[in-house]
């Protein structure tokens, strides 16, 4: 397996990572999300990647490794409502959306916690930054992260709150490869490929 930092964060992660969409999606079993990530591990894979909106993926991921919790980084996903009565977005969502996160993983904390693709206008506002940093201020993640695309995903980068970057880039969505990567290369952004 080849490892590369992650941008300022000091994680050495492997070039591949585990992303959970689709256990909850499509409604994979526990035995199966437990072979399945405890070979990943053993083979050297290093980051675990999933949201609060994935279904049941954190709670098969949490019952699958937390008992490996040492061996790996953890990183998710907040910012629609999923089952909480609060506006996606809300900040006060957020913070109890983190909170469920680290009861779903099993967990007292993540690596990483990222906005889950709000508009630029929301990100400019402000508040939703700031329930990141209260958490990352709290112990609850070590980074705070940006997820999406285009102008949003410029604004975010430029913006200096944010220690990742999770964009689509493939040879199908090159855009990052001009609005976003550079910014983020001056400014040791970390950057996770996302739909590769």
């Amino acid at each position: 397996m080849l490892y590369r930092p992650l941008g300022a964060t000091g994680m050495n992660v492997s070039v591949l990572g585990f992303g959970g969409a689709e256990i909850g999606y499509q409604g994979a079993d526990q035995d199966t999300v437990t072979r399945l990530l405890n070979e990943a591990l053993d083979a050297g894979l290093n980051v675990i990647d999933t949201a609060e909106c994935y279904r049941n993926s954190e709670e098969l991921i949490g019952h699958a490794v937390s008992h490996r919790r040492g061996d790996f980084f953890l990183f998710t996903k907040v910012g629609h409502a999923s089952g909480i009565d609060l506006p996606d977005w809300d900040p006060a969502l957020i913070e109890r959306s983190i909170d469920r996160s680290l009861q779903r993983l099993r967990t007292d904390r993540v690596d990483l916690v990222q906005l889950h693709s709000c508009d630029e206008g929301t990100l400019r506002r402000g508040a939703v930054v700031e329930a990141l940093q209260r958490a990352k201020a709290a112990g609850k993640t070590r980074f705070i992260g940006y997820s999406g695309d285009s102008v949003a995903a410029e604004w975010a980068v430029r913006s200096g709150h944010f220690d990742t970057l999770q964009t689509s880039v493939s040879l199908a969505d090159q855009e990052a490869l001009e609005l976003t990567l550079p910014t983020c290369v001056k400014k040791n952004i970390g950057v996770i490929a996302k739909r590769p």
